[in-house]
C-alpha cells in the first residue's frame, strides 16, 4: 500500500493523521481538515459567546425594568405629577402588569437573538465547508414565502400580541370587555390572551382577533349607583337621603380604602313608566367599583325603607292584562 507523499514530512498533520488512523484519505486532507475544524471551531465558540453575551444584556434589562428601585421611582415619579395637577392620589397597580409585560418582551427578545446568531452561525459553518448559500438562500426564500402565506394568521397574532405588550393595553388581573368574552385577564401571551368570565368559564382570545378593548381596570373606575323610586316619591328628598347615606358609607372601614373621591350626587338620570332613576358615581380603585356599587346599593335601599321613599311597583303580566281587560 502506497503511503501519500506528505507523510514524509514528520511534522506535518498528513504524518499525524496517518500515524494515528493509518487512512490515506484523512491524511491526504489533513491540513484542509485541521484548517476547516479550526475556523468552525471558532465561529461556534464566537457565536455561543455572543449569545450569552446578549442574553445576560436582555436579562439586566428586564431585571432593572422588574426591580424595587425602577418600580419606586417610577412611582414617586408618578405622586410628584399628581401633586402638581392637583389630582387624587391613585394607587400604583401598574408595577406587576409592567413586570410582567418586560419579561415577556425579555423572552422574546432572547428568541430573536438566538434565532439570528444560529442562523448567521450555520450560514458560516455552510460557506467553511463548501456549500453553495445561493441557492439555499433562494430555497429559503421560496420557503419563507410560503409559510408566511400560511401562517398569516399567527403572525397577526404575534404581532398584536407585541404591541399590545409595548401599549400596555391590558394586563394580568385587569378586567377587560374584548366583545364576546368579559372577564378577569388570567394570562397574557403573544399569541392568546386567556380570560375567566363571571361565570368561571375560561376563553381563550387569538390577539388578532381582538379589534376593541374595554379595560375597566386601568387608572382608576367609577361605580354607578342607579336607585329606582316611584314616581309618587319626593325626589328632593330622596336625592338628599342618598347623598348623605353614600358618603356614611363610603367612609366606613371596608370601603374607605377603595374610595378615591366622595360620592358624587347627578339627581335624576332617567324617568320611565315604572318610576324615577336616580344616579349616584363615585370613583374609586381600578376593579372595586363592583364591591363599592354592592355597600352603597344595601345601604341606600336599607336607608330609603327606614324613611318611607316609595318604590317602582311592576305588576306580573296576567294581573296586568286582568286589569285592562276590567
Amino acid at each position: 500500500m502506497l503511503m501519500p507523499d506528505c507523510v514524509q514530512d514528520a511534522g506535518s498533520w498528513c504524518a499525524t493523521l496517518y500515524r494515528w488512523t493509518s487512512n490515506d484519505f484523512l491524511a491526504q486532507h489533513a491540513d484542509t481538515l485541521v484548517d476547516k475544524t479550526v475556523a468552525i471551531t471558532v465561529i461556534v465558540v464566537v457565536a455561543v459567546l455572543f449569545r450569552w453575551l446578549a442574553h445576560r444584556s436582555i436579562g439586566r434589562m428586564v431585571e432593572g425594568a422588574t426591580n424595587g428601585r425602577f418600580t419606586a421611582l417610577v412611582g414617586r415619579a408618578r405622586r410628584l405629577r399628581r401633586a402638581d395637577a392637583a389630582a387624587p392620589l391613585l394607587p400604583d397597580a401598574g408595577s406587576q402588569r409592567r413586570a410582567q409585560r418586560a419579561r415577556t418582551i425579555g423572552s422574546v427578545l432572547r428568541s430573536i437573538v438566538s434565532a439570528v446568531v444560529l442562523l448567521v452561525a450555520v450560514m458560516m459553518v455552510m460557506n467553511e465547508l463548501g456549500y453553495p448559500l445561493g441557492p439555499l438562500l433562494a430555497g429559503a426564500g421560496v420557503l419563507g414565502l410560503a409559510i408566511g402565506f400560511g401562517a398569516q394568521n399567527l403572525v397577526r397574532d404575534f404581532l398584536s400580541g407585541m404591541f399590545m405588550l409595548l401599549e400596555d393595553q391590558y394586563g394580568v388581573g385587569d378586567v377587560v370587555d374584548v366583545g364576546e368574552a368579559v372577564g378577569t385577564v388570567e394570562a397574557v401571551g403573544l399569541r392568546i390572551t386567556t380570560i375567566r368570565d363571571i361565570k368561571g368559564t375560561v376563553w381563550y382570545v387569538r390577539n388578532g382577533e381582538i379589534l376593541r378593548v374595554g379595560n375597566m381596570s386601568q387608572g382608576y373606575a367609577v361605580a354607578v349607583v342607579d336607585l329606582p323610586v316611584a314616581h309618587s316619591a319626593d325626589v328632593e328628598e330622596a336625592t338628599e337621603l342618598a347623598g348623605s347615606t353614600a358618603t356614611e358609607r363610603a367612609a366606613q372601614d371596608d370601603i374607605a380604602g377603595d374610595v378615591l373621591e366622595a360620592p358624587e350626587v347627578l339627581g335624576v338620570d332617567k324617568i320611565g313608566p315604572e318610576g324615577v332613576t336616580l344616579r349616584i358615581t363615585v370613583r374609586v380603585s381600578p376593579g372595586r367599583q363592583w364591591a363599592v356599587q354592592r355597600a352603597l346599593n344595601g345601604a341606600i335601599t336599607d336607608a330609603f325603607d327606614d324613611h318611607g321613599i316609595p318604590r317602582p311597583m311592576v305588576f306580573p303580566g296576567p294581573a296586568l292584562d286582568g286589569q285592562r281587560q276590567a
